[in-house]
C-alpha cells in the first residue's frame, strides 16, 4: 500500500539510503523497480498491516542522539594565538560535534591581575574591547556554547570585592562580552562527566578524589587522557592545554617554563571516551 511504502522510504532516508521515487509507482512501472526488504523493513510493513503503530522514526532518533562534546581550552583574550579558532572549528567538524564547551579563562585580564603587570602593556579599556573582538569571532562560530567560570575570569570581580563594592554594581561576564547565548557557570555535569576549570588539582587527582570522570584545563604545560577501570566502574580523566600565545607579553611569566599546549578535547559518545586533538605549530 502507499502507506507501507512511505514508511520504508522514511525508514531508507533515515538510513541515507537511496528508494524508489513515488512518480515512476505512478507510471505503473512499480513492479520494475520492486527491492527485496531488509528484516527491519519487512517488520515496518508487518506493523502496518496489524494495525500497529509504527515508532520506527522514534527509535532512530533515539540511536541517533549522540553527544559529542568539542572543549576549547583557555583562550585568555585578548591573547589567543592566532589560528586556534580555525582549528578548533575544523575539530568540531571532524568528531561531528553537537555540544561545545570553553575550559575556562576566556579571558586573561592582564591589566587587573594581581601580580604585577606589564607597565607598557595595553590599559584596561583597551584590553578589554580588543578581548571583545576575539570572543565575538567565537561567538559567531559556536553561537550556543557553556563556558567554564575561570580563574583569570573572576578578577575583575575580585578587585571590586576587594575595594569593598558590592557585587551588585557589576555586570554579568555574558552582559560584558555580549553573548546571551552561551550559558556561564563554574562546572557542568553532563553525561556523568564533571567540566571544570582546574584549579588545585589536576584532572587525574580529582578522578581519584570524586570518583567521577573529569575534563579541565588551566595547567597550559599539561596534557593527557588517562583511564581508571574496575568490574564496577570507568572514569576516566581528560587534561588539556590552553590556546594562547605564549609570545604574548601577558604569558612572559612562563618564559623560562615548559611550553603551552595548543590543543583541545573531544568528549565522544555520550561520555564513554575521550580524545586529544593538537594544533599543528
Amino acid at each position: 500500500s502507499e502507506a507501507e511504502y512511505d514508511a520504508v522510504c522514511e525508514y531508507r532516508k533515515s538510513l541515507g539510503k537511496r528508494f524508489m521515487p513515488k512518480e515512476k509507482l505512478k507510471r505503473g512501472k512499480a513492479k520494475s523497480y520492486r527491492t527485496r526488504l531488509c528484516d527491519e523493513e519487512q517488520k515496518i510493513v508487518d506493523k502496518i498491516r496489524n494495525g500497529e503503530p509504527n515508532n520506527t522514526d522514534e527509535e532512530h532518533s533515539t540511536k541517533k542522539s549522540i553527544r559529542n562534546i568539542l572543549v576549547i581550552g583557555d583562550l585568555h583574550a585578548p591573547f589567543t594565538k592566532f589560528g586556534y579558532l580555525d582549528f578548533c572549528k575544523s575539530i568540531y567538524y571532524k568528531y561531528k560535534c553537537t555540544d561545545v564547551i570553553f575550559i575556562g579563562d576566556l579571558l586573561d585580564n592582564h591589566v587587573a591581575s594581581f601580580h604585577e603587570t606589564d607597565p607598557d602593556g595595553m590599559g584596561g579599556r583597551e584590553e578589554l574591547y580588543k578581548a571583545k573582538e576575539q570572543i565575538a569571532e567565537f561567538y559567531k562560530a559556536f553561537p550556543v556554547a557553556r563556558v567554564v567560570i575561570g580563574n583569570h575570569d573572576k578578577l575583575p570581580n575580585r578587585k571590586a570585592f576587594s575595594s569593598g563594592l558590592s557585587s551588585s554594581w557589576i555586570k554579568t561576564i555574558d552582559e560584558v562580552l555580549n553573548v546571551p547565548n552561551w550559558e556561564f557557570e563554574e562546572e557542568f555535569v553532563i553525561d556523568n562527566v564533571l567540566y571544570t576549570h582546574g584549579e588545585g588539582r589536576q584532572a587525574r587527582i580529582r578522578v581519584m578524589q570524586e570518583l567521577i570522570s573529569v575534563v579541565q584545563g588551566h595547567w597550559h604545560a599539561k596534557t593527557y587522557y588517562e583511564t581508571f577501570t574496575s568490574e564496577r566502574k570507568f572514569v576516566f580523566a581528560l587534561q588539556i592545554g590552553c590556546g594562547i600565545d605564549r609570545k604574548s607579553y601577558a604569558a612572559a611569566y612562563a618564559k623560562h617554563f615548559q611550553k603551552p599546549q595548543i590543543n583541545v578535547g573531544v568528549v565522544l559518545d555520550n561520555g564513554r571516551y575521550a580524545v586529544i586533538e593538537h594544533m599543528k605549530m
